[in-house]
């Protein structure tokens, strides 16, 4: 099978590498790609958000794509995989319909509300006026969100009502503002054909830029997987709760959901509450759970794709842990500075490997081999272990050979649930 994965993130990185190392995958190709990616699958420039584009280059006698996999959010909600399928190309992603799920938090508040999945009571907000009442009827914490896509940063959670009204003012548009749910917050992700659903395994990820959850959101500077101080059952509740009935009330609309349905959760002192819907893997998430997947990737893919997910066999996965620390480049999330050398992956590859390795994010390559920093978020480095204090050590010793001037890191990543699990042996 060769397949195309749309893309130039970690996010892609990670599909791809996993996509390598799956035997019945005689080809990968990636568009654009990065610097990592590279090593892994054969690069294409490409417009990502030109569906015609994107179609031909996959349909081309170099690429020959018996399956396109499109990694982030901005494409699907655009057609691309619209325009994939009116060739007759077999693709691993929502319609522009289905992507609504991601692309508009209105549309997801009103699906869930017909599918009766429970999520936090929310106001969508046209006018300053709307605006300011639904922040007192809420009171602090204020949560403000930008109803359109916005990287993973277009949320802003504050006691501050000044802070939340100009947010909300900024947002341009519609704006979704809501009460804030308490608890840890779980991601899963979802291999759906539209009327079968297959659950990954549940993640944590750290969204705000510093340690102790200070700083202003990003759009993820970690992620950790298994959760050993989650309910055992705590996934099968998720499905009937909330990803069935997902999937059923798009079908019954007749725009089905095929692909990835990520949800993002809080976990309650009333239960599992909804916080976003993605129609994407999630970055960083996507690298922890994928270095933990034993089941062949493309495989699951493509039976999701071509609507034989419910003949897939079940999912193995390895009994360790895998944690993923982002490092970013100086100044982000605000103005990241670009363009920095990064060194020691080559440290990381001959010391590390095959236990910890980094995917790039962010990053381009010079004529000379030379990687740069060339985003926000330029490398996540995932290490697996046999639980999660093993799969820190490493991920955080291979964080320290890598170089890049002015880059900064969290270093509590899966801490406080690395600590829980080994008192729990004790």
């Amino acid at each position: 099978m060769r397949i195309l994965v749309i893309g130039g993130g970690a996010r892609e990185h990670a599909i791809c590498r996993s996509l390598s190392l799956d035997p019945e995958v005689s080809a990968v190709h990636c568009a654009p790609g990065n610097a990592g990616t590279a090593e892994v699958a054969t690069p294409h420039p490409v417009d990502a958000l030109d569906g015609a584009a994107v179609a031909e280059l996959a349909a081309s006698a170099e690429v020959a794509a018996d399956l396109v996999v499109i990694g982030p959010e901005a494409p699907l909600v655009a057609g691309v995989a619209d325009a994939l399928r009116a060739r007759g190309i077999p693709v691993f992603g929502p319609s522009a319909e289905a992507a609504r799920l991601e692309g508009s938090k209105a549309f997801a508040k009103e699906v869930m509300a017909a599918a009766g999945v429970p999520t936090a009571r929310s106001y969508v907000c046209t006018t300053p006026e709307q605006a300011d009442s639904a922040l007192a009827a809420f009171g602090p914490p204020y949560v403000v969100k930008d109803d359109g896509l916005a990287a993973g940063k277009g949320v802003v959670v504050t006691d501050d009502i000044e802070e939340a009204r100009a947010h909300a003012l900024a947002c341009g548009g519609a704006v979704v503002i809501e009460e804030f749910l308490d608890g840890p917050e779980v991601s899963l992700f979802a291999v759906t054909d539209g009327e079968s659903v297959v659950p990954l395994q549940p993640a944590q990820d750290f969204k705000r830029a510093h340690d102790a959850d200070e700083g202003p959101n990003t759009g993820g500077m970690g992620a950790y997987s298994p959760l050993p101080w989650a309910d055992p059952k705590l996934v099968d509740e998720i499905m009937t709760t909330v990803l069935e009935p997902t999937v059923r009330e798009l079908h019954r609309r007749g725009t089905p959901f095929s692909g990835l349905l990520y949800a993002g959760l809080a976990l309650t002192s009333r239960g599992v509450r909804v916080i976003e819907f993605n129609a994407r893997f999630g970055d960083p998430e996507t690298q922890a759970v994928l270095a933990r997947l034993r089941t062949p990737l493309g495989g699951l893919l493509y039976a999701a794709a071509t609507g034989t997910l419910a003949d897939f066999p079940a999912l193995r996965w390895s009994d360790g842990a895998a944690v993923t620390v982002v490092v970013a480049a100086h100044g982000y999330p605000a103005k990241p500075r670009t363009g920095d050398t990064v060194e020691g992956l080559e440290q990381v590859a001959g010391q590390d490997g095959p236990h910890a390795y980094v995917l790039h994010a962010g990053t381009s390559a010079d004529a000379d081999g030379t990687v740069r920093s060339a985003g926000g978020r330029v490398l996540s480095v995932t290490a697996t272990g046999a639980d999660l204090h093993e799969a820190r050590e490493r991920a955080y010793a291979a964080v320290g050979r890598v170089r890049l001037a002015g880059s900064h890191h969290r270093t509590d990543i899966a801490a406080r649930a690395a600590a829980e699990e080994a008192g729990a042996r004790d």
